[in-house]
């Protein structure tokens, strides 16, 4: 596995801030969804505690992502804007930037890995991008990326590791506190889902100003736990080339320069899930719940389930990141898990 180094000097002084968390969500502000904080009494019968769910599978696009799309796409200068953008992804961040960059009138080209779930390939298409497939353990993404944007002029927007994917981000945490106190809740934890990390960073952030001292917890596929890792090795640390998991949004090889700056100092720590234990979280969401979650989205509320973040006699903020799952993996977590 590989490691990578720390942060160059430019890169540390774009750290975003919750100044820049707060600018983001006056940018999203009519435009992004307030998701809701949702609970079951009956969930919380089960697991002996109180769990609050952040329903990001309500966004815009199904996912989390379209926060940080937008507010990342809405400060490109006008004078760009004209030779469009290009991401890379596995499909929420696709779905994002694509129904981001329509609304704002600029082109858009996704590079998706093949495999990615049909669904989020034909939704990207529907928000009108350009969809360029490679295979996702061959091809070098970052590099047809790069090559797309050189011969167009565009501009890059990554799926995690860039300031304005951060802080868009982060609102979902500006989001949580207010829901959180609105509900008379004092949450003992909180679980974030876990890949390149621009969610649980922003979010750790938003979280730091507004519910100073809650811990925070990164949640990852169990052979995809490049940031528990990092966390405990104090640098960052790449995932295996033979890892797998049915968690496609999380995927990421290793954590973002960024983020990790940004997670090694906030997060309280991390767990990995297994891909069983996603797909019961899914069926328990829907059953109690009433949503649909896609098995990267569940693996948050997975680590509480499970008592890997301990919830007895405790209160846990859960933010559960999509729900943009095709239909036979959605039936294949319900027949499995019954009950």
């Amino acid at each position: 596995m590989n490691s990578s180094p720390e942060l160059t000097e430019p890169e540390a002084a774009s750290l975003p801030t919750i100044v820049d968390i707060r600018r983001a969500a006056e940018r999203l502000r009519g435009e992004a969804v307030r998701t809701p904080l949702l609970e079951a009494p009956l969930l919380n019968e089960r697991v002996g505690g109180r769990i609050l769910l952040k329903a990001e599978c309500l966004q815009r696009t199904g996912s989390f992502k379209f926060r940080g799309a937008y507010n990342r796409i809405a400060q490109i200068p006008e004078d760009d804007r004209k030779n469009g953008v290009v991401g890379y992804s596995s499909g929420n961040h696709a779905q994002g930037v694509a129904c981001a960059a329509q609304m704002l009138g600029i082109p858009a080209t996704i590079v998706m890995p093949s495999d990615a779930p049909r669904m989020k390939i034909e939704n990207t298409r529907t928000y009108g991008a350009d969809v360029v497939l490679y295979e996702r353990f061959s091809e070098d993404r970052d590099a047809i990326s790069k090559r797309i944007a050189a011969e167009k002029g565009a501009t890059i927007i990554r799926p995690f590791d860039d300031p304005g994917i951060i802080s868009g981000q982060g609102t979902i945490g500006l989001e949580l506190a207010e829901q959180l106190a609105e509900a008379g809740a004092a949450p003992d934890a909180v679980t974030v889902c876990c890949g390149g990390g621009g969610l649980i960073s922003g979010t750790a952030l938003a979280l730091e100003d507004t519910l100073p001292g809650v811990p925070v917890y990164a949640v990852e596929p169990s052979d995809f736990d490049d940031t528990v890792r990092s966390l405990e090795a104090g640098q960052r640390l790449g995932n295996p080339p033979e890892a797998r998991s049915i968690c496609d949004a999380l995927l990421s090889p290793m954590p973002g320069a960024l983020t990790f700056a940004i997670n090694r100092r906030l997060l309280a720590g991390g767990v990995g899930v297994t891909d069983d234990e996603a797909l019961e979280a899914m069926a328990i969401a829907f059953r109690y719940l009433k949503i649909v979650l896609e098995p990267g989205g569940a693996v948050s509320l997975a680590a509480v389930l499970t008592g890997k973040v301990p919830v007895s006699g405790r209160t846990v903020a859960v933010v559960a990141s999509g729900g943009n799952c095709d239909p036979d993996m959605f039936a294949s977590a319900l027949e499995r898990f019954p009950d």
